[in-house]
């Protein structure tokens, strides 16, 4: 049986995602230092307490499990948390993922697929976003993305390092069969806000902004099941083993929802009421992301099974109600 290494597989996506592996058979090894992960999301294959920044523990599990992949989600992910404090940013993602690949490189394993994200292009200069799309990231958290994805490249170049990154665009939803959920402190995503608010645990929703060049005035966003991004991963790493790889593929459903929309689904889901508050317009919000994701559907054969918003927000609903 294949084993992989997940880091950060204690956290929402990387969780779901070795739920996925175990699915298709892979032996799973979750690396987590649990600042931001949990513990009780670890149900599939064994579990290493660790810091990326720590080359000798990860060399340690790495010489114990022998894993050929690695699937890189350890990251801390606060767009406003890093701009306040980009040092923090920098050294876990940056250095944590070089120091990641250091310990790769001592023990031989050559294939790694790496969580980036759609943060890596800024404010884009076309709709929808294509993989080649100029990178001019608008915040540090998308600066290290950045710079992880420019490191692969070089270890691709100087090492024959075979990676992919895959840019999510906005990870949603909650695991269909209600293992594992979005679990975040604090929680910044727009439907978990929204749910808290149908449930309520929180007494309204604000709205920054609703001025933008968009039908109803607020942003639009391409929201994309992290089911569906966990199996992307499991068609990115089969791709690496058949020793193919690509720098990076957009994962999103090419669909975008504006934030009035998400609200208006997630009362017609909960059928409950949702106070909203206007608030102003963040800084940097762009008034449209929407990701072209063909290269994925051509190269990897991925097929997002979660389309309609409506569906997306229900896994989520059930996952706040149980939780």
């Amino acid at each position: 049986m294949t084993t992989v290494l997940v880091t950060g597989g204690a956290g929402y996506i990387g969780s779901q995602t070795c739920k996925a592996l175990a699915a298709a058979g892979y032996s799973v090894v979750t690396y987590d230092s649990l600042v931001y992960g949990h513990e009780h999301a670890v149900k599939w294959g064994s579990f290493v307490r660790g810091d990326i920044l720590d080359r000798d523990r990860l060399i340690e599990t790495m010489k114990e499990h022998r894993p050929s992949a690695v699937l890189h989600f350890a990251a801390f992910a606060y767009v406003g948390e890093s701009v306040s404090e980009p040092e923090k940013y920098y050294r876990n993602n940056v250095l944590g993922s070089f120091t990641l690949l250091s310990a790769m490189r001592e023990c031989g394993i050559d294939k790694i697929v790496f969580s980036s994200t759609c943060a890596t292009y800024g404010i884009p200069d076309r709709i929808p976003i294509t993989e080649d799309a100029r990178q001019h990231p608008e915040n540090p958290y998308g600066s290290t993305k950045f710079l992880v994805e420019r490191m692969l490249a070089d270890y691709r170049s100087a090492y024959g390092l075979k990676s992919i990154a895959l840019r999510y665009f906005n990870a949603a939803g909650a695991d269909p069969d209600g293992e594992i959920g979005e679990d975040h402190e604090p929680e910044t995503h727009l439907i978990p806000l929204v749910l808290q608010a149908a449930g309520g645990t929180r007494p309204s929703i604000t709205v920054f902004g609703n001025d933008y060049d968009t039908p109803d005035g607020t942003c639009i966003r391409d929201y994309v099941h992290v089911a569906d991004i966990a199996e992307a991963h499991i068609l990115a790493l089969a791709k690496l083993e058949q020793g193919e790889h690509r720098p990076a593929y957009n994962l999103g459903t090419e669909r975008g929802t504006s934030v009035a929309e998400i609200i208006a689904a997630a009362r017609k889901v909960t059928g409950k009421p949702i106070s909203v508050v206007m608030g102003e317009r963040r800084s940097g919000d762009p008034a449209c992301l929407l990701a072209d994701s063909s290269l994925a559907r051509k190269e990897l054969g991925w097929r997002p099974r979660y389309r309609d918003i409506e569906g997306i927000i229900e896994t989520a609903w059930k996952w706040t109600e149980r939780s």
